[in-house]
């Protein structure tokens, strides 16, 4: 029981920093978007990592709900 429990509380916290993580990621890329030679390469990859934490927001989510 208390396994269960310590589990779903990592997972919360998890969940927390990912979408903390999503946020910080959604900040930086609109700042260099602002700039006008802004290394187009660099947000590409921010992107990347952004829709990367948003599908294992999702799939944590789902799992939670089952």
């Amino acid at each position: 029981m208390d396994n269960i429990i310590i589990h779903a509380f990592g997972n919360r916290t998890q969940l927390k920093e990912l979408r903390l993580a999503h946020r910080e990621l959604d900040v930086a890329i609109n700042e260099l978007t602002d700039i006008p030679h802004a290394d187009q390469l660099r947000i590409r990859r921010l992107k990347k990592e952004k829709l990367r934490l948003k599908d294992l927001i999702a799939r944590m989510e789902n799992t939670r709900k089952s």
